[in-house]
């Protein structure tokens, strides 16, 4: 069922599946809005419960007006559900968000499934290099630039022109910039991931940027007994490039979840 998640001061579109089982909430990334999930929500749906929504400014929901947290937002999308306890499935930009709110409130968070994650307190994870060249292709107004810009970087395993991954992300390319100033960093996370006390995988996709990798290793080996799945043939949007793995690893994530 879709419905509007009022936040503080805002709204967010979101979705759930209703149902009796688990929940199991999916975080997108920020180069794509929850469409993302496209090809992994139809197999959780037969023994959990999903929610997805879209994150302030992305897809259907409306730019923000006002300063915002996203793991806060998190919560405020459990709490309309009634959802005392999940499965986090997040990805990029969501699975910093699954991360800080985990720490935050890990009774709360049953699991983590993290694909390609981002996160806060990490050094050198932001290449300075590509930010500047954004910047050059978004005041010039260049939105093919700043598309191809982004598949040249986060979207090499892909086969020109894949267009599924360059509509994902020049739908997802305005949140950038509506969200700046807006959109307030977590405190850092990295220094206390050996606090995850909860059954974790990660997703590390091989063709993703450099400095993702090296942080994705990172993080892989400072969380408690992490499980650590290194894909190949995957960038950094994994769902897309290798879906049913991908349906696989959330589905015996939330089996060691919840058994």
């Amino acid at each position: 069922m879709e419905t509007k998640v009022y936040v503080d001061g805002g709204e967010l579109w979101a979705d759930d599946t209703g149902g009796e089982g688990t929940p199991v909430v999916l975080l997108h990334p920020g180069v794509a809005d929850s469409r993302v999930w496209d090809p992994i929500a139809p197999a959780l749906v037969d023994r959990y419960r999903v929610i997805r929504y879209d994150a302030r400014g992305y897809g259907r929901s409306p730019a923000p007006t006002t300063t915002y947290s996203l793991a806060a937002d998190l919560r405020a999308v459990l709490d309309h559900f009634g959802v005392r306890r999940a499965v986090l499935v997040g990805s990029s930009m969501g699975g910093g968000t699954a991360i800080n709110f985990a720490l935050d409130e890990p009774d709360r968070v049953a699991g983590l499934a993290l694909l390609v994650p981002g996160i806060t307190g990490y050094p050198d994870l932001e290449s300075p290099e590509l930010t500047a060249r954004i910047g050059e292709l978004a005041r010039a107004g260049d939105m093919d630039g700043l598309v191809d810009l982004s598949l040249s970087s986060w979207g090499t395993a892909g086969t020109p022109p894949d267009t599924e991954a360059a509509e994902l992300v020049r739908a997802a390319v305005p949140a950038w910039f509506t969200t700046y100033g807006h959109q307030a960093e977590d405190p850092p996370a990295f220094p206390r991931l050996g606090e995850l006390a909860m059954p974790c995988t990660l997703l590390l996709g091989e063709q993703d940027m450099p400095r993702t990798v090296r942080c994705n290793e990172a993080m892989a080996a400072a969380i408690p007994d992490c499980v650590l799945v290194r894909r190949p043939d995957c960038d950094h949007l994994p769902t897309l490039r290798a879906p049913e793995a991908v349906r696989e690893l959330v589905l015996d994530l939330c089996a060691r979840a919840t058994g």
